[in-house]
């Protein structure tokens, strides 16, 4: 199970960029800045889309090896649709280890030369040994200072995310926060193609992690298996750059034959010679790696998979994602108080008691489980409002980096139905 998204360029560590809103914007001033909310030495980010006068802000997630840019597009589509509303997308500290040092300029070439041939920090567990202890606890931490921000002067709260961001929207809402459930800082949830209580099952995703599990996740990590090895190829950051290089490579010169192609990993070398938009088809249409990492060209085009690909701060992977946070949301997934959440010291005290209203969508990747967890939730909740979509020929990508994305027929009236 992994979850990433939609961008376009590159923007600068914090300043504002006041631009030109997408087609279908309804309102101006439009704003897109990329800024730190703080946080000492592992600061939290966000990427913030919408009219800065708005009442009601969107905090999004991204699933897991996903970030803050994968969820550009969809921000970008959702802001320009709703005046009242804007898009928080969150960027988890693992996103400050990256070293974007080489990506500077336009030149493919030369960041290719640099990072193919290992010029670059790499992080490891021996110098990052702190990661260790970045589970779900220290992520709604984070997550908390944003809603906090999001929620000055007044302003109204949805929490939503995409895969396991999705869930991390879940476990939020029932966190206990020294007494206080973290459903109380929010009027809406937004799961989009993810969530809780066997929501990927449909993919052959179920997750029961028994305490003898949780006991032996936990002496793995301590034994040096920091960072989740699930995308490493060579090294842990591999995929992630080698993924924005070759969305650099289809940006600068889509038709020119790929000499990137015949130097990435044999999982994901294309069968012959390809274009650098053609390596993007074959990894993306042709021969994904997995089901996650894929896209429907009738609704998400290969220009838009290379913009996306193409930015680095905020980029569309992280590029160390914390073995602890992939333990704990895999213990988090029953949604309820176990032996193996009080193990973990996963404060999940209050699913029960959730009553805000709730949007779900589902693509086909998980076959109707996603909309079905989101179901149970709501009948084992206090939720009185729930809203449910889904279209089976989009796939988990699409529904953040779609250029026509059905999603939004229904995300938009459910928000302005949330908008002060």
């Amino acid at each position: 199970m992994l979850g990433l998204a939609a961008a376009v360029g590159t923007a600068a560590a914090t300043p504002s960029l006041l631009t030109a809103a997408p087609a279908g914007a309804t309102h101006r001033p439009w704003c897109e800045e990329y800024t730190s909310l703080g946080g000492g030495l592992h600061p939290v980010h966000v990427l913030r889309v919408g009219a800065p006068a708005a009442r009601q802000v969107l905090v999004l997630v991204a699933g897991q090896f996903g970030a803050a840019g994968s969820l550009r597009m969809l921000a970008r589509e959702l802001a320009g649709r709703l005046p009242g509303t804007q898009v928080w997308a969150v960027d988890r500290r693992e996103t400050n280890l990256a070293d974007l040092s080489g990506l500077r300029g336009n030149d493919p070439d030369r960041a290719a030369d640099r990072y193919l041939a290992g010029r670059y920090r790499s992080v490891s567990a021996a110098s990052a040994p702190y990661v260790a202890g970045w589970g779900l606890a220290t992520a709604l931490t984070d997550l908390r200072r944003v809603v906090r921000a999001a929620r000055a002067g007044g302003r109204r709260v949805v929490l939503g995310g995409h895969s396991w961001g999705a869930t991390t929207a879940l476990a939020y809402a029932a966190w206990d926060f020294a007494g206080r459930p973290g459903y109380r800082d929010l009027t809406g949830l937004v799961l989009i193609d993810g969530g809780v209580h066997d929501a990927f099952a449909g993919e052959g995703d179920v997750y029961r992690v028994t305490p003898e599990q949780a006991r032996a996740g936990l002496a793995d990590i301590a034994a040096g298996t920091v960072f989740d090895p699930s995308l490493t190829m060579g090294r842990t950051e591999t995929y992630a750059i080698l993924q924005l290089l070759a969305g650099r490579y289809a940006v600068a010169a889509p038709d020119a034959p790929s000499t990137l192609a015949g130097r990435l990993p044999a999982p994901l070398r294309p069968p012959g010679p390809v274009s650098n938009a053609g390596l993007l088809r074959s990894e993306y249409v042709d021969a994904p790696l997995v089901p996650d990492l894929s896209v429907n060209p009738a609704y998400t085009s290969i220009a838009t998979v290379a913009r996306t690909l193409a930015a680095a701060r905020p980029g569309a992977f992280e590029w160390y994602w914390p073995q602890r946070l992939t333990l704990d949301l895999s213990a988090a997934d029953p949604f309820a108080r176990t032996a193996t959440t009080d193990l973990l010291g996963l404060r999940l005290c209050h699913p029960t008691a959730i009553d805000v209203p709730l949007y779900s969508f589902q693509t086909g990747l998980t076959h109707g489980t996603a909309n079905a967890a989101a179901r149970w939730v709501v009948a084992h909740s206090r939720i009185s409002s729930a809203s449910y979509d889904g279209d089976d020929a989009m796939t988990h990508l699409d529904a953040l980096w779609a250029d026509r994305n059905p999603m939004l027929r229904t995300l938009v009236p459910f928000l302005r139905r949330l908008e002060p």
